[in-house]
């Protein structure tokens, strides 16, 4: 089966930015002029994607209204004869399906996506968190569903992340098959440095069977006291061949202050408008 649809968790309270995130979504937050959500819809839609799932929270009620209609807006442009942004704008409410499901309180990104079970309906989908815009040729998600397309299983999206930062992530061990794919032997929920199996770190991004969604279903709390999708990805390790692909492409954690102004300055420089002021004033800086 194609790989349509896609779950975006964005009900997370963004405590690494407050306090900012009391009012603003994280995944609003602006890279220059567009929010870190829009980044990621796009990499989903470019992978084949036309069926976009939110899980949502409280005060998340401004990623709804950003993809949505403004007819108030439009109608000011069209007056302004401002036909340029017009068409931006119209174009971001037109994009694909959205829907947007509410996860009552923040139980764990396994208790996210178990949300959606019955939208997706026993189909693959993929999962991109929204904390990660990754830019490359090929989307991050499309190097996934190909991989899926291939072998027909869940497949994980990992990179090398340095050893003092396993705590953030869910480690895999894995049996290399080459230099970008490995076959899962195991995955372990932000480990020690010192119990971590290896330095290969899974990041927000996912393509499952839908099998996934009863392993989620039988997992009881784990770290943190929440329903951890890792523990999910070791119950269906048990009954199905998992991959975890080692991907092409630079990826920036806005979830992260220094990974996000990162991100700004490197957007900022690939700007036709800004990259020779921005050139001019990172050359003028002296610490």
């Amino acid at each position: 089966m194609e790989v349509k649809k896609a779950v975006i968790p964005v009900a997370g309270l963004g405590t690494r930015f407050l306090p900012v995130t009391k009012s603003m979504p994280k995944e609003m937050l602006p890279i220059i002029d567009k929010p870190v959500i829009h980044y990621v819809v796009e990499e989903a839609i470019a992978s084949g994607i036309d069926d976009i799932i939110f899980i949502t929270g409280r005060s998340k009620r401004s990623i709804e209204d950003y993809f949505d209609d403004s007819p108030e807006l439009e109608h000011h442009l069209k007056q302004k004869n401002q036909q340029n942004m017009l068409k931006i704008v119209q174009d971001i409410s037109s994009m694909v399906d959205f829907h947007y499901i509410r996860q009552k309180e923040p139980k764990g990104l396994g208790d996210a996506i178990l949300t959606a079970r019955k939208h997706i309906n026993d189909e693959p989908f993929a999962v991109l968190l929204g904390d990660d815009i990754i830019v490359n040729k090929t989307p991050c998600t499309k190097q996934l569903i190909d991989n899926f397309y291939k072998y027909g299983r869940s497949t994980l999206a990992v990179e090398e992340v340095p050893l003092e930062k396993t705590g953030n992530y869910g480690i895999i061990k894995g049996t290399p098959l080459d230099d970008s794919l490995y076959i899962l032997e195991d995955i372990v929920e932000k480990p020690r440095p010192e119990d971590a199996p290896s330095n290969i770190g899974a990041i927000g991004r996912y393509v499952f069977t839908p099998e996934i969604l009863d392993c989620i279903k039988e997992t009881v709390t784990g770290v943190g006291n929440e329903i951890q999708l890792t523990d999910g990805i070791r119950l269906l390790n048990n009954t199905q061949k998992i991959y975890a692909y080692k991907f092409t492409g630079k990826r920036y954690d806005t979830g992260d202050k220094t990974e996000y102004v990162k991100a700004i300055i490197d957007f900022a420089l690939n700007n036709e408008d800004m990259k020779e002021q921005i050139k001019e004033h990172l050359a003028g800086i002296h610490i």
